[in-house]
């Protein structure tokens, strides 16, 4: 990817990033409820109306929406996403914050999920039709059927509540804290990723250097780890940067049933609380995420895949 191509997929990255900031905060502005009540609910106070319209007015509420539109975004270009109306802290902060917990749920759950899979979907491939193909494709059917908020429920009452083997709350990053919420993420992932491996061994399996390579005696195992395995996860590169970024934005279903301190958790504690400031900042991070490692993933996938390179 020439310096051209990067500047160019920069400044679309830019010109994304203004568009949603733009219906973000015009989707907030038009939602419903008065986020000077709901800030005074969460501190549990409950002022006079005449307090509250004072800080309306402090807050630039009171303004017409393309006045809070460009004040707000004038902010957020000099790195000022505002101050969280339930947590009265920089919202910044609170993502940098938040960021580190899910950045460690993440890379843990992405190991797991690849020492799972890909030896899983292999196996499956090369004993296509057989008892262990059958087994895993049982297995790959399940986990992509069961819902991962079930899944983590019942994996409190088994593992938390009856044998007490971890615990149930993960109000912090430690290791033990972190298992079962990653356990919930990789069993969807393993079982998505494992069929995706195995549709894939198959089909290298059929190539004719592979049947070259079988003909001149080379070991099986060679054959598969020496050149179908690097053929197979060059493809899943693009998968597996999908999956970081959706990961790294915040798993909000799980993060909150195990109450984990990441990004997700934090953005459902927002919308319930209509901390517009923390949605709109939040939102703007979980694109910032997406597309910056969708770039990263393109030039990672020509670096390793000449073939693909822009001219």
């Amino acid at each position: 990817m020439t310096k051209k191509t990067i500047t160019s997929r920069i400044l679309q990255i830019i010109i994304v990033l203004f568009g949603i900031g733009f219906l973000t905060f015009g989707l907030t502005y038009l939602a419903p409820g008065d986020p000077v009540k709901a800030m005074y609910a969460a501190n549990g106070s409950v002022p006079s109306e005449e307090v509250m319209e004072a800080m309306r007015e402090k807050m630039g509420l009171n303004n017409p929406f393309p006045v809070q539109y460009f004040k707000w975004l004038f902010s957020c270009l000099h790195g000022d996403f505002g101050t969280s109306y339930s947590l009265n802290k920089p919202v910044v902060s609170l993502l940098l914050q938040r960021l580190w917990p899910t950045l460690k749920l993440t890379l843990f759950s992405m190991i797991l999920m690849l020492a799972v899979s890909v030896p899983f979907g292999v196996l499956s491939a090369v004993k296509h039709n057989k008892t262990a193909d059958y087994i895993i494709r049982a297995f790959s059917f399940v986990g992509v059927s069961l819902p991962s908020f079930w899944l983590g429920v019942i994996l409190i009452y088994i593992v938390a509540l009856k044998f007490k083997l971890l615990p149930v709350i993960s109000s912090d990053t430690g290791f033990k804290k972190m298992i079962l919420p990653a356990v919930t993420l990789t069993f969807s992932m393993t079982a998505k990723y494992t069929r995706q491996i195995r549709a894939a061994v198959l089909e290298e399996l059929h190539q004719d250097y592979v049947v070259g390579a079988r003909t001149r005696g080379i070991k099986e195992s060679t054959v598969i780890f020496g050149h179908v395995l690097p053929n197979v996860l060059l493809p899943l590169v693009t998968l597996l940067g999908l999956s970081f970024g959706s990961l790294l934005g915040g798993t909000a279903v799980v993060e909150v049933i195990f109450s984990y301190p990441g990004l997700g958790n934090l953005a459902v504690s927002a919308v319930a609380a209509r901390d517009y400031p923390l949605i709109q900042g939040y939102v703007l991070w979980v694109a910032l995420i997406y597309m910056v490692i969708n770039l990263i993933v393109d030039i990672a996938y020509e670096k390793l895949d000449p073939r693909t390179k822009v001219r």
